[in-house]
């Protein structure tokens, strides 16, 4: 008998004013629990294998905090990099990637590598 395969959707709700900026984000994930959650900024990236390219999306609504914008930048990069192990445990140049994370902290006067 075949293993019925389950499928999963997350979705992104993008409101945009006259201009088409963005002044709303919101994500729905049913799987995880979450229904139109607010979001104030979001990035995707896809890997297009047929073109060896990465493609991505990047958005942020007209109100996101230039403060905040820069805490979650610094979170993505540490996702980054614990995802960057993850997939290739490759130890080295994710100790790069960190130490890299820790300066961006750093420099942006985050108060500490887990802001």
């Amino acid at each position: 008998m075949p293993k019925q395969q389950h499928s999963s959707e997350i979705s992104l709700k993008v409101i945009l004013d006259e201009n088409r900026v963005p002044e709303a984000l919101t994500w729905s994930a049913e799987d995880g629990g979450i229904e139109n959650q607010e979001a104030k900024a979001m990035l995707l990236s896809v890997w297009d294998h047929a073109n060896k390219e990465s493609l991505k999306i990047d958005l942020w609504t007209k109100d996101m905090p230039l403060d905040e914008m820069k805490v979650f930048f610094h979170q993505t990069l540490v996702a980054l990099s614990d995802t960057f192990m993850k997939a290739t445990q490759d130890e080295k140049m994710t100790a790069t990637m960190r130490d890299f994370c820790d300066y961006f902290a750093e420099k942006l006067e985050l108060g500490g590598a887990d802001s």
